[in-house]
């Protein structure tokens, strides 16, 4: 397929594809599936071989939110039975961080819900930062507090953090759909305080909410635009109780076309399988290792996940090999230079790049796969079936008595 041929040359010169071929990947048919993973696959292994980097989550405050994030089991309203609690003392987060450290994890996740840390907030933040790294040496830990105030990235850093999270989520034309107490901008506002105090920058995206294949492809380009090291790809978990309950709009195979196309668009940054890859993946997860070199070990925030010792036979094998604490995630130009996701001299790497040169381009929109003009128009996906009995609400790990899924 000429499309994929494309990609593929882009994607091992780190160019960026036109929106044209973005949209065409999310269009081709299953019976081009594993040619798309196989492409895709071939750029994952150019920058970062068979490695997978593994990530464990530190739920530090459950619930108790006073965002209205549609997707969301922590948000104002909610009514999904999830743990609640305020925040953990540095030595139970740390307790915490020591199973998924212990499970082969190299980087630490603390989370909190909420708007944004206030000034005591990044104290504690910060006392709990020490505490993992004193008792573990060459852990990475990424903060995600919500939106950040002037000052607080660089407290951060200087308390040993080495990334902070805030994902765009959706698109800019779609985001006021999805939340309302505060707007797209303001989190583009974070990534680039984290940015500037020298924080490993990480955003990425919620797919499965009723966005578009142009949303999708909106959202993967402004990431790119902002130039995260890190592009956590999430798939939506309906939560009962949350306004997006009855979104089940995913199947194993819209989810690895969404995540080739995330490779293909950002080829050389770490592209992680985050929330709901159990749910939506399924029996597909060993195929979406070849796609992304990252995922999440045991738990998520207020959900669980498969077992820590599932995800590592997993890994082994499909072929790959845990990412070592003394081995460098990001390839060699982007940690010596800090080079765009994807940039390089020459390559256009702007949100409105241009869209009309890409492969079966039209006016008005996306196109279909190489080689697709006169025929019918690709078929819409089929509706994921509503499958509940997948969603889990996490009982165990941080905040509980119980020991965690590490």
């Amino acid at each position: 397929m000429d499309l994929l041929n494309t990609l593929l040359d882009k994607g091992l010169r780190r160019e960026l594809p036109t929106r044209d071929e973005a949209l065409a990947v999310l269009a081709t048919s299953d019976d081009e599936l594993l040619d798309v993973v196989a492409a895709a696959g071939k750029v994952r292994r150019q920058w970062f071989g068979r490695r997978v980097k593994l990530n464990y989550l530190v739920n530090l405050k459950s619930g108790l939110c006073p965002e209205d994030c549609s997707y969301c089991s922590q948000r104002l309203g909610s009514k999904a039975e999830i743990l609640k609690y305020t925040w953990l003392k540095p030595d139970q987060a740390s307790e915490a961080a020591a199973a998924g450290l212990a499970g082969g994890a190299k980087r630490v996740c603390l989370v909190a819900s909420g708007r944004g840390p206030t000034d005591r907030d990044v104290d504690r933040v910060s006392d709990t930062i020490k505490a993992i790294k004193d008792q573990n040496e060459g852990v990475e830990v990424c903060a995600c507090l919500g939106l950040l105030s002037d000052g607080q990235a660089e407290r951060l850093r200087d308390a040993g953090a080495d990334a902070y999270n805030h994902n765009l989520n959706t698109s800019e034309s779609t985001y006021g759909d999805i939340t309302t107490t505060h707007t797209y901008a303001d989190r583009v506002d974070t990534v680039q305080k984290a940015h500037a105090a020298g924080l490993s920058a990480c955003s990425g995206l919620i797919a499965g909410m009723g966005e578009s294949d142009e949303d999708l492809v909106d959202v993967v380009y402004a990431l790119r635009a902002l130039d995260p090291d890190s592009v956590p790809v999430n798939f939506l978990i309906p939560f009962e109780g949350t306004p997006l309950a009855k979104e089940w709009n995913l199947t194993p195979q819209r989810c690895l076309r969404i995540l080739a196309m995330v490779r293909f668009v950002c080829p050389d940054v770490e592209v992680r399988i985050a929330g709901g890859r159990e749910v939506h993946l399924r029996t597909m997860q060993p195929l979406a290792l070849h796609l992304a070199n990252s995922i999440f070990l045991g738990d998520y925030l207020t959900s669980e996940g498969q077992a820590g010792k599932a995800d590592l036979d997993m890994i082994a094998d499909a072929g790959f090999e845990v990412e070592g604490t003394g081995e460098v995630t990001l390839p060699e130009h982007r940690t010596a230079a800090h080079a765009g996701c994807g940039s390089h001299a020459g390559a256009d790497t702007g949100a409105d790049a241009d869209a009309s040169a890409g492969c079966g381009s039209h006016a008005g929109g996306g196109c279909g796969p190489c080689g697709s003009a006169g025929q019918e128009p690709p078929r819409k996906e089929p509706v994921s079936e509503a499958r509940t009995d997948l969603v889990s609400v996490r009982r165990r790990g941080a905040g509980t008595d119980l020991a965690p899924n590490a």
